[in-house]
């Protein structure tokens, strides 16, 4: 097998996915032939929060067919490069596909240039690539990330919300998308604050996953039956970083001790108002 030689007129660049299309090979047209008669797996909720040191990003693990649970430990949030990471909710296939191709794209385009792309750069790559995908999301096949990362020419992190059509929105503070992301995104709204620390942000996106997970049937809470829980990540200078599961566990057991104590003051509360 020789590899392939491009004159001055047909060189790809370095784009990727443009090589891969110029050879005939674009990975999108598995995409564009699904059938929206097809029983399709689909990923839940993730969020993204940013913290003093830069962004959180987590997602619960359940991935759904219809009503039926398909997949209980699904992984949802990926390091894109060193110091970015995206998470995904919608079609499972298309979106580890996507995935897959846009962490190739970043490593080609650094191995071609002898530099990163710019954090912008990957949020505009990865909204085409939404956007390619847009024939399959009118089938039924949406692929709807987020993505965030440090910008290190700006010192501080920076997150990424996307529409099926590819829009690109730079969020300030949070985002959440997925089936429960109303429930995630209001708890993250309501406990969120300037200057949040790491163990305040992880915190934080762990209550979000667990309170969407008690209103949305699609979103999967803690398992410490199966020792399944969700995952979390953070991106700093010191670029992605997946916070171990017993530390995830453990963060869990401390909020179910917290919701249990409150539950309880509150019921004693009633009870005397009754007897009163």
């Amino acid at each position: 097998m020789t590899l392939p030689f491009f004159g001055p007129h047909d060189d790809p660049g370095p784009s990727f996915a443009a090589l891969l299309s110029g050879r005939g090979l674009d990975p999108a047209d598995r995409m564009r032939d699904a059938s929206g008669t097809v029983d399709t797996t689909h990923g839940t909720t993730v969020v993204a929060i940013r913290y003093a040191d830069g962004v959180i990003m987590a997602g619960d693990r359940r991935a759904t067919s219809g009503n039926l649970i398909s997949h209980r430990s699904m992984e949802k949030v990926f390091p894109a490069d060193r110091w970015s990471g995206v998470a995904i909710a919608g079609a499972a296939g298309p979106a580890m596909e996507m995935v897959k191709l846009f962490q190739l794209q970043l490593e080609h385009y650094e191995k071609v240039e002898g530099q990163s792309l710019s954090l912008d750069g990957k949020a505009n790559q990865l909204s085409q690539m939404v956007r390619n995908n847009l024939p399959a999301a009118m089938q039924g096949l949406a692929v709807v990330p987020l993505f965030a990362g440090f910008d290190r020419r700006r010192n501080q992190g920076r997150l990424y919300q996307y529409d099926i059509t590819g829009g690109r929105y730079e969020e300030g503070d949070y985002a959440a998308t997925g089936s429960g992301s109303l429930h995630a995104g209001t708890v993250i709204k309501l406990g969120f604050r300037d200057g949040l620390d790491r163990d305040g942000g992880v915190d934080l996106a762990i209550q979000a996953l667990f309170q969407a997970a008690d209103d949305d049937s699609a979103t999967g809470g803690p398992d410490p039956v199966r020792g399944i829980f969700p995952l979390v990540a953070t991106i700093t200078a010191e670029g992605f970083d997946l916070i171990s599961e017993d530390d995830v566990r453990e963060r869990f057991e401390s909020l179910l001790v917290h919701l249990r104590s409150t539950s309880q003051i509150h019921g004693g509360s009633e009870t005397a108002g009754g007897d009163r």
